[in-house]
C-alpha cells in the first residue's frame, strides 16, 4: 500500500511538472510579433494563443478601424512621402537621431526607411512589454479602444499631442510607448524579433532592467526587427529629459556617441531648441548630423548660417498662434521668391499640405555663410478650370483631408472623455 501511494505521488508530480511546462510554453508562444500584429489589427500567426480572438466582433471592428485609417493615411500621406524621399533624400545614413519624437516610428520610417538604427527619445516612459495574456476577454475591447484613441492625433495631424500622451500612456490598460511603437512597426510591414527593456547609466551604458541597477538615469526599450529584406535592424527608444540639466545627468549623449554620426529628423518639437536651456541637445545634433530634416519647430534657422547647404520644401506661413512668438524672419527669405519646392502632404503643427514646411540642411564645410537657394522661374499661368471641375476637385480634397470638426478623444473614464475642436486645441481660429 505504501508502495502504491509512493507511485501515485510520483505520477502526480510528473503531471504537475508537465502542466507547468505546458503553461510556460503557452505563454512563451505569444511572440512580440504576434502581439504587435494583434494590436495593429492584423492577424497573428495561426498557432498564437491570441489568434482565437480574431473571430470576435470587437477585434473585427478594431481591425476594420485600423484598415480604414491606414488606407486613408497611405493615400493622403505615406505614398506621397515615399515619392518625396525617393526624389530628394538620396544619401541616407545608417543611423537616424529622432529626438523629441515620442513613439512616432511611423514618420521616422516614412522619411528614413533604410536606416539600420533608429535612436528616438521623449519624456514618456516605454512601459512594460505588452502582455495580452493578462487581460480577460472582457478587458481586451477596452484596451484596443484606448490604443486607437491614443493614435487619433498622429494619424490625423502627423504628431502626438503632449498633454494627451501624459494621460494615454500612463493610465490606460496598455501603458507606455511600447504598444504604439509595436503597432507602427507591424503596420509598416516589419517583423519584430525581440523587445527588451534597459536602464541607462550615467556613463552611457545600458543594463537589462532585471539587473535593477541603483543609479539608473533613464529608461530605454530596444526592439530588434526587420522588413521584407530580412536584414535585422534596431530601434532604441529612451525616456529621458533632453534639457541641458537632464542630458548632463543621464548619459544619453554618451550612448549616442557610440554611433558617431548620422541623419537627424525633427518634427513638432514645440520649438524647444529655440531656448537656451535646450542648447546642449541642439549643439549635439548640429555637430553629429550629416543632414537634418526638420520643420520650423526644430533648430532655428540662424544656426545654419555656415557649414550647411539648405533646401526648403513646402511653404512657410509662420507658427500656429500657440507658438506665435517663434516666428523666424529669415525663413521668409529661405522659403520666399519661389525658392522652395512644393510638397503635396502635410506635416507638423501646420498639418495642411499648403501650409507645411520642411528644411533639408546638408553639412558642407565649404559653405562659409548662409546661401539661399536660387530663385525659380515663375510658373506659367494655369488656365482657369470650369466650375464643374473645381467642385469635383474640392470634393476630392475634402475626402483626403482628416476630419476637422469633431475628433473623439478616448479616455479611461467619463470625466476625462470629451469631444474637442482641433482648431481650438492646436491654436487655429475656426
Amino acid at each position: 500500500m505504501a508502495r502504491m501511494r509512493f507511485l501515485a505521488s510520483i505520477i502526480g508530480a510528473c503531471i504537475v511538472a508537465l502542466t507547468s511546462t505546458a503553461n510556460v510554453s503557452f505563454a512563451a508562444s505569444t511572440s512580440p510579433d504576434d502581439t504587435a500584429r494583434f494590436l495593429a489589427g492584423m492577424p497573428p500567426s495561426a498557432l498564437s494563443p491570441i489568434a482565437k480572438y480574431t473571430g470576435d466582433a470587437f477585434w473585427k471592428q478594431h481591425a476594420k478601424s485600423f484598415d480604414d485609417s491606414w488606407s486613408g493615411l497611405e493615400k493622403r500621406q505615406l505614398s506621397k512621402i515615399r515619392s518625396f524621399v525617393s526624389k530628394n533624400l538620396t544619401n541616407p545614413q545608417p543611423v537616424l537621431f529622432y529626438f523629441f519624437s515620442g513613439p512616432d516610428f511611423l514618420y521616422a520610417d516614412a522619411f528614413f526607411p533604410s536606416a539600420d538604427t533608429y535612436i528616438m527619445a521623449g519624456l514618456e516612459p516605454p512601459g512594460p512589454v505588452p502582455d495580452l495574456g493578462k487581460f480577460s476577454h472582457a478587458e481586451l475591447p477596452g484596451a484596443l479602444r484606448e490604443l486607437r484613441g491614443s493614435l487619433n492625433s498622429v494619424l490625423s495631424y502627423s504628431f502626438f499631442r503632449t498633454k494627451s500622451m501624459r494621460v494615454d500612456f500612463s493610465h490606460g490598460r496598455l501603458t507606455g510607448t511600447l504598444p504604439v511603437l509595436m503597432t507602427f512597426l507591424a503596420r509598416s510591414g516589419k517583423t519584430i524579433y525581440d523587445v527588451s527593456l534597459f536602464d541607462l547609466q550615467a556613463d552611457g551604458t545600458l543594463h537589462p532592467e532585471d539587473e535593477k541597477i541603483a543609479n539608473a538615469t533613464a529608461k530605454a526599450a530596444k526592439i530588434i526587427f526587420s522588413d521584407n529584406t530580412g536584414k535585422k535592424r534596431t530601434l532604441y527608444y529612451f525616456s529621458t529629459d533632453l534639457s541641458n540639466g537632464g542630458i548632463e545627468a543621464s548619459g544619453f549623449m554618451k550612448f549616442c556617441d557610440t554611433f558617431s554620426h548620422g541623419d537627424s529628423f525633427i518634427k513638432s518639437a514645440s520649438y524647444l531648441m529655440h531656448e537656451d536651456k535646450f542648447s546642449t541637445v541642439r549643439d549635439y545634433l548640429l555637430k553629429h548630423s550629416d543632414a537634418i530634416l526638420e520643420d520650423d519647430s526644430g533648430i532655428p534657422i540662424r544656426f545654419f548660417a555656415q557649414g550647411w547647404r539648405l533646401q526648403p520644401y513646402g511653404r512657410y506661413v509662420g507658427p500656429i498662434p500657440l507658438f506665435a512668438g517663434q516666428r523666424q524672419a529669415q525663413l521668409n527669405d529661405v522659403f520666399g521668391k519661389g525658392r522652395a519646392t512644393p510638397i503635396d502632404f502635410g506635416l507638423g503643427y501646420r498639418w495642411r499640405p499648403m501650409e507645411s514646411n520642411l528644411l533639408h540642411a546638408v553639412k558642407d564645410s565649404t559653405v562659409t555663410a548662409m546661401v539661399l537657394p536660387p530663385e525659380k522661374p515663375e510658373a506659367a499661368a494655369v488656365p482657369r478650370k470650369s466650375r464643374l471641375v473645381t467642385k469635383a476637385a474640392i470634393r476630392e480634397a475634402k475626402a483626403d483631408t482628416p476630419p476637422r470638426r469633431r475628433v473623439r478623444y478616448y479616455a479611461r473614464n467619463k470625466e476625462q472623455a470629451r469631444v474637442y475642436n482641433p482648431y481650438t486645441i492646436f491654436g487655429y481660429k475656426p
